[in-house]
């Protein structure tokens, strides 16, 4: 265990996309696991705290699609949290449902915007720090359809399978530096992203799980707060699995 995971009061965790979905669940659970949690989202008007079940150390509006912005939101988080420990890039949108061939030029530019390149963009302003302090956790929300692609979701599966790609690549960047990096690749979730998505696309995904239903956010959660914990110690580079037997790779 890195002296410094061992001997820190507390551990601080960004959580992007924090305000509702899998997002809020995994920023509750790292907060009832004792880190001062930064919840980043574009919009925090439907986030209720009492409804949240915890209290964020601090909220902010971040345009993770923005370097700036990503930048600017990162500094605030050191300068007022004294450090950052674990980032969970989770902004995400699902876009559109259609055949490439139809399938809108913008909605593609703007999935691919927030789901790869505001990873990229949140790692890039998260590793330097983390490098400096010799310890760090970053985990990357994947998708099922990173490694096997759905039809109609080209886009979504074309991001996820960069950000599985891109998380290899990191962590062998980093394996020495005490910064481990991790994905999580669930399949679908009962989450505001279903509202993306055609009841038959819905219908086809459940069809494809072996246990018969969608992840909740709590499993989600469970896996990500190990992999941004101490005890994830020798595992970097890698995709941890929420699919219900799915995927068994």
């Amino acid at each position: 265990m890195d002296h410094l995971a061992a001997s820190a009061n507390y551990q601080v965790a960004i959580v992007t996309g924090a305000a509702k979905g899998l997002g809020l669940a995994i920023a509750k659970r790292l907060a009832d696991d004792g880190c001062r949690v930064a919840l980043w989202d574009i919009d925090f008007s439907r986030f209720d705290e009492m409804q949240a079940g915890f209290t964020p150390a601090m909220k902010q509006i971040v345009d993770v699609a923005d370097m700036d912005a990503v930048d600017k939101a990162f500094r605030s988080t050191v300068e007022a949290l004294g450090h950052v420990d674990i980032l969970v890039n989770n902004a995400g949108v699902n876009g559109p449902i259609a055949n490439t061939c139809e399938y809108p030029v913008e909605d593609w530019k703007r999935v691919l915007a927030i789901d790869l390149d505001g990873v990229f963009y949140c790692c890039r302003s998260a590793i330097p720090h983390m490098i400096d302090r010799g310890y760090g956790r970053i985990i990357n929300i994947a998708s099922i359809a990173g490694k096997e692609g759905n039809a109609g979701g080209s886009a979504y599966a074309a991001a996820k399978g960069g950000v599985i790609a891109y998380t290899k690549s990191i962590a062998k960047e980093l394996a020495k530096t005490g910064v481990l990096v991790n994905c999580v690749a669930p399949t679908m979730a009962e989450t505001e992203l279903l509202q993306e998505m055609t009841p038959e696309f819905i219908t086809a995904i459940q069809g494809k799980i072996p246990m018969g239903r969608f992840v909740t956010g709590e499993e989600v959660a469970a896996m990500v707060a190990f992999a941004a914990s101490p005890d994830c110690s020798f595992t970097t580079g890698f995709t941890f699995d929420l699919t219900g037997g799915r995927a068994t790779y």
